[in-house]
């Protein structure tokens, strides 16, 4: 298992790096990237909206565009790879080195719900002689099926864990799962509190920027909207946040700051006010083809 005293002493290293380059380079607590829009789950009201059979996989050679483009501009404290479930993705562990090459400094994260580990007999080697680099095992249900169709990767990171002493954090998703929009599909609303401010407070993703398309996002279901879009042709009610315009790499470094600094903006309120939980229903759908 990964120190909490050890990440809390890298944080400061490398922030403490960055305050001297802070002319050139904006520090940011964590950025994220979706290798896949591909989930073997269907968790309801997923933020990223994995749960509605979305497709397609990023190429190695998109993603060093992407991350080219941006490396020299921001040091994230924290680099996140995920999806849809980033295991379904063949190349997972060039991602991994692509993102370390890029962000040397940062640390690294898996964030995977572990059902498909043994596609990836090399991901021990990408990981274990990375002092920072962690995997984080999202678990979506406390169900007994569930544990159980879990347990043969479970027990094969156990053993990566003996073997190679790889840092792996399990996080009980389940247990703090909210609401983030009502309905799914073409049926799917946005929330209408009209309170942005309180969105933003009570808002789990409000240090998740995305990196998307080239671009950064302010958080997953802003980035990943667009794909719900084109798919189910959204209500009306969706298009003041589907206006909203990402950052991109040409842009100033006054752009840059100010996209950084600021925190609830009226995009907020398609999110609720306040949480509202719910019991998450067992998440199990057809597993997924290989190909996006």
């Amino acid at each position: 298992m990964v120190s909490t005293g050890k990440l809390k002493a890298h944080g400061n290293l490398v922030a403490h790096a960055a305050d001297s380059q802070r002319d050139t380079v904006r520090t940011l607590p964590n950025l994220e990237l979706h290798i896949t829009h591909r989930c073997n789950l269907a968790c309801e009201s997923c933020s990223h909206y994995s749960n509605h059979g979305h497709r397609g996989d990023l190429s190695l050679a998109e993603a060093e565009s992407w991350m080219g483009a941006w490396a020299g501009r921001l040091r994230p404290r924290m680099f996140t790879i995920l999806g849809g479930e980033p295991t379904l993705h063949p190349e997972l562990p060039a991602f991994l080195r692509l993102a370390r090459r890029h962000w040397p400094g940062a640390m690294l994260r898996l964030v995977t719900n572990g059902f498909f580990l043994q596609r990836h007999p090399d991901l021990p080697a990408a990981l274990r002689d990375d002092p920072y680099a962690t995997i984080e095992l999202s678990v979506h249900h406390d169900d007994p099926a569930y544990a159980e169709k879990l347990r043969p990767n479970l027990t094969l990171l156990e053993g990566w864990v003996r073997e190679h002493r790889l840092r792996v954090i399990g996080l009980r998703s389940h247990g703090h799962w909210t609401r983030r929009y009502h309905g799914a599909g073409a049926a799917m609303r946005p929330y209408a509190d009209a309170d942005p401010r309180a969105s933003w407070e009570h808002c789990p993703a409000r240090h998740c920027a995305q990196l998307h398309e080239g671009r950064i996002w302010k958080c997953a279901p802003l980035a990943y909207l667009g794909l719900q879009d084109r798919k189910f042709v959204l209500d009306a009610a969706w298009d003041p946040y589907l206006r909203y315009r990402p950052l991109a790499p040409d842009c100033t470094e006054a752009e840059l700051e100010e996209f950084f600094d600021r925190e609830d903006e009226s995009v907020c309120g398609m999110c609720p006010a306040s949480p509202e939980k719910f019991d998450l229903p067992l998440p199990f759908r057809a597993e997924p083809r290989s190909a996006g």
